[in-house]
């Protein structure tokens, strides 16, 4: 476990020996390789050596950021508030002041990585043969990531390989033997998409996370998603650079500004984007000319589809700027509503992108309770149901990405019946035949997926046999529809 200030102990565990008590805060499904990118970003800014605080800002403070980052919970309160709990203002006070003598802000600042330098001057030699270390350190470290990520996979497989042999032979029972159960596991093991395995890294939640991550992989692989991967982040990047030309920017909304040209133009990792970059956003969405606002919604359009945005997307816990904005949809303009539209649908090119899109933890905006799913819920059917060619496909293609997830819970049971109308009500229109697939295609999934929605077709109609000979992808989607709606 990684702690506040380069310390830290093994799991499950503390420097002083094994804890008194254990929290369970929940599981996440976080990429380790995001984790990897976020600690580090920590690391280098709010959480670097110079910053602790032993009453302020400690290790607990730490493990409260990373909590929610990873899973949206907090660590007990008490454990945050035992400075104000345990000592008196005027003790803290006292504490903080023997603590500032004891370790001056000029002796903080000597420190990089939590060694003590000297004020003079590196020799050349020095740094270059400091350099070499650190580079062969970092050499070291990478390969041992891999090793131990290639150890993980093969354990993983192995222990997919086993339960599926022993499945094999409970249901063929003495018929199939030993081995031709493994012969056969193997081949089930082998129609699994083995890039996307491959890709998804280790796993940072519990077995059951990593199956539901693996059947989540098969599922894309069957019915891969429909994004918009022609935007140019260099592009896109510029036009909002042109169009910030001649404002009065702060200096944080400068570097917040260099950090996306990072990002999207030079392909750094998330980790370059600051803690103020998405409130930078946030006033870029809010900014008087529409312009800015649409260039900003493209850049993030283009974002959406790194596998790393997700660790942007996650910093929005707090203040939910994106998704705040996202459901005053019907207010914006429309060239904004295109450009919101694709940056929601290129989020399903990366599953932890998606799924983010679709988390149901509620906050209050405006009076009433929003989540993430409702947002998205809201942008597809306005898009879907617009006059706007444009905004129609994006909307189609979002409605057909949403149905593809299946979601198991009971808010989606609820968008569900909502999207289905919407879909009913796009089939009125005899839309085109790619448009007219994609609904049918998500009608078929919202069928299966809730009761409701087969009587919603039956009693509001068009009836999908209508639409029958238009392509064979469409008859094949009606075929499943009609076997729920009677």
């Amino acid at each position: 476990m990684m702690i506040f200030g380069g310390c830290g102990a093994l799991q499950g565990g503390t420097q002083l020996g094994a804890p008194l008590r254990v929290e369970h805060l929940g599981d996440t499904f976080v990429p380790y390789a995001v984790f990897g990118d976020y600690i580090q970003g920590l690391a280098t800014t709010t959480y670097s050596p110079s910053a602790y605080n032993l009453l302020e800002h400690n290790c607990n403070h730490f493990s409260e950021e990373v909590a929610q980052f990873l899973c949206g919970a907090h660590i007990p309160k008490h454990i945050v508030a035992q400075p104000e709990e345990l000592l008196a203002p005027s003790t803290r006070a006292a504490v903080q002041a023997l603590l500032d003598n004891l370790v001056p802000q000029t002796a903080q600042n000597m420190y990089t990585n939590g060694t003590a330098r000297h004020s003079r001057q590196d020799s050349p030699d020095y740094l270059t043969l400091n350099t070499q270390i650190e580079e062969a350190r970092a050499a070291s470290q990478e390969l041992d990531a891999r090793r131990s990520s290639l150890a993980e996979k093969l354990a993983r497989k192995q222990r997919r390989r086993d339960k599926k042999r022993k499945k094999l032979q409970r249901e063929c029972g003495d018929a199939l033997d030993e081995h031709d159960a493994e012969d056969m596991a193997e081949a089930v093991e082998a129609t699994a998409a083995p890039e996307e395995l491959a890709r998804a890294g280790p796993s940072a939640g519990a077995l059951d996370a990593d199956e539901r991550r693996q059947e989540e992989l098969r599922k894309r692989a069957r019915d891969p998603p429909i994004v918009f991967s022609d935007i140019d982040g260099v592009q896109e990047y510029e036009k909002l650079a042109a169009a910030l030309a001649g404002a009065q920017l702060s200096p944080e909304e400068r570097q917040s500004l260099d950090e996306l040209q990072q990002y999207l133009v030079h392909g750094e990792g998330s980790w370059v984007l600051g803690d103020d970059f998405l409130a930078f956003v946030g006033r870029l969405l809010g900014w008087a000319e529409a312009g800015v606002r649409v260039a900003a919604l493209r850049c993030l359009a283009a974002a959406a589809l790194r596998e790393d945005v997700s660790l942007l997307l996650h910093q929005d816990r707090r203040h939910h700027a994106l998704l705040n904005y996202a459901h005053a949809v019907d207010a914006l303009s429309l060239p904004e509503q295109q450009a919101l539209a694709l940056f929601l649908c290129n989020l399903f090119e990366n599953i932890s992108s998606s799924e983010w899109l679709l988390y149901i933890s509620e906050w209050e905006h405006n009076g009433q309770p929003l989540s993430n799913i409702r947002a998205t819920t809201k942008v597809t059917v306005h898009a879907c149901l617009s006059a706007d060619p444009e905004l129609r496909d994006v909307g189609t293609a979002l409605m057909y990405n949403i149905a593809t997830k299946e979601v198991k819970t009971v808010v989606f049971d609820e968008v569900c019946v909502e999207l289905a109308m919407a879909l009913l009500q796009l089939l009125q229109w005899a839309p085109g035949e790619e448009q007219l697939w994609r609904a049918c295609r998500a009608l078929a999934r919202f069928v299966a997926h809730s009761p409701d929605v087969p009587q919603l077709v039956a009693m509001v109609g068009p009836d999908p046999a209508a639409f029958r000979g238009t392509s064979p992808r469409v008859d094949e989607q009606i075929e499943l529809i009609m076997k729920h709606v009677k």
